[in-house]
C-alpha cells in the first residue's frame, strides 16, 4: 500500500512480519478496555482491526468508541495466553508511542463495534433509524462485508463481459416519458417551459438503438427508476446489469449469461453448475404455482381438479383444484391451522382448505366430512402424502389458486428449515406468453374496441417462431422468444429477443390496441431507426440489488444498498423527497401556462 501522512500501513496489514518495527495506523476506536492502569485499544479501518496497547493513563482517559485516532507505536507478539484468532491481526499489537484524537465522536444512538458484533445485530433499532443514521449502520461488519460484495460483484461482470467483447455505454437518465407498465418519475424542462423529462424505468429503447448503431455487444450498471406505489422490499431508484447483443438467439445470450453469473457468483466465493435447469413457463405455474419457483426444495402443488370432477363438496366445484403437502403437520394444533386462514386472506384468499392424515391414516379436518367415501379412500395416494401429513387446498380460477399453493408451498419449506441462504438453486424460466388479459373478456370495453391485451414482458418482444405468423389471431395462446433466469425463488434476471421488423412489430402494436399516432408518439423515434436495417437482436438485465442480497445473505434489498430509501420511498437520513421554495417552483416552469402566451 502507499503510505501517507496518517498511515505507513491498514490496521489488517499489522501481522507478525512487522514485529520490531514502528508503524502507523489511523481508524475508528471500536473498542476500548481497561486492565489496571493499562488500556487495550481496538483500532479499526476499512481493512480490519488491530490492538494497540496504552500505558500512560492520561492518554487513554479521553478515548472513547468511534474517536478517529492516529496511533504511532511499535508492533510487538502478544504475550502468551493473548492471542485473538477471530481476526487476522490477533498475534501481535502495537505498543503506542503516540495516540493523536483527528475527531470526536458523540454518544451512538446504536451499537457499530465489530468486535461486539453478535451483540450489536441483536441490538439494531428499526429501518428508520438505520436509515437516519446510515453513515453509522455502514460502519458495522456485516454492512462492510455487503458494500465490499457488491463492488466485487461488478468487477466480476465487468471483466468477464470485456472477455466476452462487450462495450460499456452510458445511457441517459434524461429522457422522453416513455410508460412501460409503471408510472414515469418526471422532472420539469426549465429552458422549455410546459415540457418534461422522464427519469428511464430502463434502458430498453435505447440499448435496441445501441444496436442499429453498430455496437453489437452492450451493457451497463444502469440506474433505473419507477415511481410505484409502496411495495415492501421495492426501491423506486434500482440498479440493473442491462446487457443487449445483435446477431444471437435465445440460446446464445442464456448460454452467455449463464457465464456472467459464474462470474459474480464466484467474486462471492461460490462455484455453480453450468447449465441451469430450465422450466416452462407453464410447468412452473402447474407445478410451483410461481414463475419465479424456489427450487431448493421439492413439494410440488398436486392438479386435483380431475380428482374432484364430480365431487359432492360445493367449494371443490371449481375451475382448478389443486394441493400441497405439509409434511408431518398433522398433529399441529387447531390454533394453528386457524393462523394459516388468516395468513391466506391476507393474499387475497377466502382461506386455505386442509385435511389431516393421522399416524393410523385416517383423514381429519374440517374439509373431510365433506368428500364421498371414494375421494377419501383415494386422496393420500392423489397427493402423494403420508400418515402423519397434512394437506392444504386451494380451489377456484386456476392462476390465483395456484399462486396461493404456491405462496403456501415456500411458506411451509419456510417453517420446515428448508430455505438455506448459502444454497443455490438456478433456473430458467422460458416459453412465456406473448400476450396477457389485462381484464374480463366479456367487458364491455371489448365492443368499443379497447385491446383486452397486455405484453407479458414489453411490446418489442418477438413472437416464438411457431406464432410469427399467426400471433394477432389467437393472441391468447401465442407464445413469446422470453426468458426469465430465478434463483431462490427470485426473478433475478429477464429478457427476450426483440422484434427487428417492420411488419412484425406493426402487428404487436394493433394487438395491444397501440394505433399509429400513438405509436409514434411514445417511440416512434425507435420505430424510425428500424427502418434503416435493425440487426437481429435480444438482451437480458440481471436486478443488481436482489443479486447482492441473495448473495449476501439478505432477505432485504436494502442491506446491499448504500443509501436506500425507506418506505412509501422517502429518505430518513436527507429528509427527501422535500418541498421546494416557490422561487425554484417558478424557475421550473412547472405552473406555466401556454395559454397566457397567447
Amino acid at each position: 500500500m502507499s503510505q501517507t501522512a496518517y498511515r505507513t500501513h491498514h490496521c489488517a496489514d499489522i501481522t507478525e512480519s512487522l514485529i520490531g518495527q514502528t508503524v502507523i495506523v489511523s481508524g475508528w476506536v471500536d473498542r476500548r478496555r481497561d486492565h489496571g492502569g493499562v488500556a487495550f485499544l481496538d483500532v479499526r479501518d476499512a481493512s480490519g482491526l488491530v490492538q494497540a496497547v496504552i500505558y500512560d493513563e492520561e492518554v487513554a482517559r479521553p478515548l472513547r468508541s468511534e474517536f478517529v485516532v492516529k496511533v504511532t507505536g511499535d508492533v510487538r507478539e502478544r504475550p502468551e495466553g493473548n492471542e485473538n484468532d477471530h481476526i487476522a491481526t490477533g498475534k501481535v499489537e502495537i505498543v503506542a508511542r503516540e495516540v493523536i484524537i483527528l475527531s470526536k465522536s458523540a454518544a451512538l444512538p446504536f451499537q457499530v463495534s465489530t468486535a461486539l458484533a453478535n451483540e450489536a445485530e441483536e441490538q439494531l433499532p428499526g429501518d428508520d433509524t438505520r436509515l437516519r443514521y446510515r453513515y453509522l449502520d455502514l460502519r458495522r461488519p456485516q454492512m462492510q462485508r455487503n458494500i465490499r460484495l457488491r463492488s466485487n460483484m461488478a468487477k466480476a461482470a465487468r471483466n468477464e463481459l470485456d472477455k466476452l467483447g462487450f462495450t460499456e455505454i452510458e445511457t441517459p437518465t434524461l429522457i422522453k416519458s416513455t410508460p412501460e407498465g409503471a408510472r414515469d418519475f418526471v422532472v420539469p424542462a426549465r429552458l422549455s417551459p410546459g415540457s418534461w423529462y422522464a427519469l428511464p424505468q430502463s434502458p430498453q429503447l435505447l440499448k435496441q438503438l445501441l444496436m442499429v448503431s453498430g455496437v453489437e455487444r452492450y451493457y451497463q450498471l444502469a440506474r433505473c427508476y419507477r415511481d410505484e406505489d409502496f411495495r415492501a422490499d421495492r426501491q423506486p431508484e434500482f440498479t440493473q446489469l442491462d446487457m443487449e447483443m445483435s446477431f444471437v438467439s435465445q440460446e446464445d445470450v442464456i448460454a452467455l449469461a449463464e457465464q456472467v453469473i459464474a462470474a459474480v457468483w464466484r467474486s462471492a466465493g461460490y462455484e455453480v453448475t453450468l447449465p441451469f435447469r430450465r422450466i416452462s413457463w407453464a410447468d412452473a405455474m402447474d407445478k410451483y404455482g410461481s414463475d419465479k419457483p424456489d427450487l431448493r426444495f421439492g413439494n410440488q402443488i398436486t392438479d386435483l381438479t380431475r380428482y374432484f370432477e364430480n365431487t359432492p363438496f360445493r367449494v371443490f366445484q371449481a375451475d382448478y383444484v389443486g394441493a400441497v403437502v405439509y409434511k408431518g403437520a398433522a398433529d399441529l394444533p387447531r390454533r394453528q391451522f386457524d393462523a394459516w386462514q388468516e395468513w391466506a386472506r391476507q393474499r387475497g384468499a377466502k382461506g386455505l382448505a386442509y385435511v389431516q392424515f393421522s399416524e393410523d391414516g385416517e383423514l381429519k379436518g374440517p374439509v373431510a366430512k365433506n368428500l364421498s367415501d371414494e375421494e377419501r379412500s383415494g386422496l393420500m395416494e392423489a397427493v402423494h402424502a403420508e400418515a402423519g401429513d397434512a394437506v392444504f387446498f386451494a380451489a377456484g380460477a386456476r392462476e390465483p389458486s395456484q399462486l396461493l399453493l404456491g405462496a403456501a408451498r415456500v411458506e411451509i419449506a419456510k417453517r420446515q428449515g428448508l430455505l438455506k441462504k448459502d444454497e443455490f438453486a438456478f433456473a430458467w424460466v422460458v416459453d412465456f406468453p406473448l400476450f396477457k388479459r389485462t381484464d374480463d373478456p366479456d367487458d364491455d370495453d371489448v365492443a368499443v374496441g379497447h385491446s383486452v391485451w397486455t405484453s407479458m414482458h414489453h411490446p418489442f418482444t418477438m413472437p416464438s417462431a411457431d406464432w410469427i405468423d399467426t400471433f394477432d389471431k389467437d393472441p391468447g395462446h401465442a407464445m413469446s422468444d422470453s426468458y426469465d433466469i430465478v434463483c431462490n425463488g427470485n426473478e433475478i434476471g429477464g429478457g427476450s429477443v426483440r422484434i427487428h421488423r417492420d411488419d412484425i412489430q406493426d402487428r404487436v402494436l394493433e394487438v395491444l390496441g397501440i394505433g399509429e399516432e400513438e405509436a409514434q408518439d411514445k417511440f416512434g423515434f425507435l420505430l424510425e431507426a428500424f427502418k434503416f436495417g435493425a440487426p437481429p437482436h435480444a438482451g437480458i438485465a440481471f436486478g443488481w440489488d436482489r443479486c447482492a442480497a441473495i448473495l449476501a445473505g439478505e432477505d432485504s434489498i436494502r442491506d446491499v444498498i448504500a443509501f436506500p430509501k425507506s418506505g412509501g420511498g422517502t429518505d430518513p437520513l436527507t429528509g427527501a423527497p422535500a418541498p421546494i421554495s416557490d422561487e425554484q417552483r417558478a424557475e421550473t416552469g412547472v405552473d406555466y401556462d401556454p395559454e397566457e402566451d397567447e
